[in-house]
C-alpha cells in the first residue's frame, strides 16, 4: 500500500515539476536554464511536501519516510534538470543533429569546421550564453571590457584542469583514432595572444 502511494506521489511530483517548469519558462524571465530548472524542482518539492503534511492519505508515511521521499524527489528534479533542458540547451551533439536536419539531412564532413565557426557560435549566441552563465555563477566579472576570473572561477578552473589532465581517458576515440588530445587541449596553443587584458 505504501509503495503504491509513493509511486503515485512520485508520478505526481514529476508532472508537477514539468508544470512548474513550463509556467516558469512561458511567463517569467530565466537567467540560466539549469539554475531555473533546479528552482522549479525545488518549488515542486515544497508543494509536494505540503501534500505530504496536509493530504490525509499521505499520513500513512512516518516522518522519516516523508523526508526520504522528499530527498528522492529533489534528486529526481536534479536529474531531470541536468538530463533534459540543460543538455538540450548546451548540447553540441543535438545541434549537429538539428543542423543536419535543417540542411536536408547531410553536410559535407570537410565543411563542419565552417558550420561551427560561422553558424553554431552565432546561431546559439554561444559567447553571450556562456558569459551570462559564468557571471550568474560568480566565476567571472567584466571590468572595462575585460573578462576576469574571480577567485571562485580560478579554483574551478584549477579543479577542471586537474581533472582533465589526470582523470579523463588517455585513449579516447576521435574520428577513428585513439588519442589523449583532450586531456590537454592547450598543448599546442600559442604562448601569448593579443587579446589578453588586465583590470
Amino acid at each position: 500500500m505504501k509503495f503504491v502511494r509513493f509511486l503515485l506521489a512520485s508520478v505526481a511530483f514529476v508532472v508537477l515539476t514539468c508544470l512548474v517548469y513550463w509556467i516558469h519558462i512561458a511567463y517569467f524571465r530565466v537567467n540560466v536554464v539549469f539554475y531555473s530548472a533546479m528552482l522549479d524542482g525545488a518549488i515542486a518539492a515544497v508543494l509536494m511536501g505540503l501534500v505530504l503534511l496536509l493530504f490525509r492519505p499521505m499520513r500513512i508515511f512516518n516522518g522519516f519516510e516523508r523526508l526520504l521521499m522528499l530527498c528522492v524527489w529533489v534528486l529526481t528534479a536534479y536529474a531531470l534538470s541536468i538530463s533534459v533542458p540543460t543538455v538540450l540547451d548546451r548540447s553540441l551533439s543535438f545541434y549537429i543533429l538539428e543542423k543536419l536536419q535543417q540542411r536536408g539531412g547531410g553536410i559535407r564532413e570537410d565543411r563542419f569546421a565552417d558550420v561551427f565557426t560561422k553558424e553554431y557560435v552565432k546561431e546559439e549566441r554561444l559567447v553571450d550564453v556562456r558569459l551570462t552563465e559564468q557571471l550568474q555563477s560568480g566565476t567571472i566579472r567584466i571590468v572595462n571590457g575585460c573578462v576576469l576570473l574571480t577567485p571562485k572561477g580560478d579554483r574551478l578552473a584549477a579543479f577542471s584542469r586537474f581533472f582533465r589532465l589526470n582523470l579523463l581517458p588517455k585513449q579516447r576515440l576521435l574520428m577513428g583514432e585513439y588519442t589523449d588530445d583532450l586531456t590537454d587541449p592547450f598543448r599546442h596553443s600559442p604562448a601569448s595572444m593579443d587579446y589578453t587584458c588586465k583590470e
